[in-house]
């Protein structure tokens, strides 16, 4: 299948409420429509995660986050650092707009990332929204690097894989307070 064809296929099987897992910066993300509340519940399900520790989303363009941001709690200079900083692997923590609990978790926050990595460009670009983004892997296992380790771990549980290569740094990306610069993960 060729990349135009597996990326239109995934953005198909996202906008139905399927899970995609996909290749990020550094792992294997596994990812569903932010404004599908049952196809959260599944990816949450299929993790073991719980409700209550959020999740990311990542985006292109800064455009795509403000359904789920409270751009409005930014001061105009919080704004200028927090878009210099993009687009990177680096997660920011912004104030959440009015958004599910089962995005935000405990929170009255949302991590949110721009990315360029060629193959999530591709599907936001099909779907024309943010996608929600956390590590294809069981809660407390290592994240699958690779499509094949994803599809050890979790082929019968996804809905589709896009079997492409991560951008090669090593770890998941650095989370920060996007309003402090406060390093939260590193």
């Amino acid at each position: 299948m060729s990349k135009i064809s597996t990326i239109t296929k995934a953005a198909e099987i996202f906008a139905q409420g399927g899970i995609i897992a996909y290749p990020t910066e550094a792992v294997f993300g596994l990812g569903c429509d932010p404004d599908n509340e049952k196809a959260i519940e599944k990816l949450l399900s299929i993790k073991q995660r719980p409700a209550d520790k959020g999740l990311i989303l990542l985006a292109t363009d800064y455009s795509q986050l403000l359904p789920y941001v409270n751009d409005n709690a930014l001061s105009d200079t919080q704004r200028v650092q927090v878009l210099s900083r993009w687009p990177n692997a680096i997660t920011q923590v912004l104030p959440a707009n009015n958004i599910s609990p089962l995005l935000c978790g405990k929170f009255d926050s949302i991590a949110v990332r721009i990315t360029d990595h060629k193959d999530v460009v591709s599907l936001i670009q099909q779907t024309n929204k943010a996608i929600v983004s956390t590590s294809a892997n069981l809660a407390g296992q290592k994240p699958a690097t690779t499509w094949q380790e994803v599809e050890q771990q979790l082929n019968d549980k996804v809905d589709y894989i896009i079997r492409g290569e991560t951008s090669g740094l090593t770890k998941p990306s650095t989370i920060i307070n996007g309003l402090t610069g406060a390093v939260l993960r590193n």
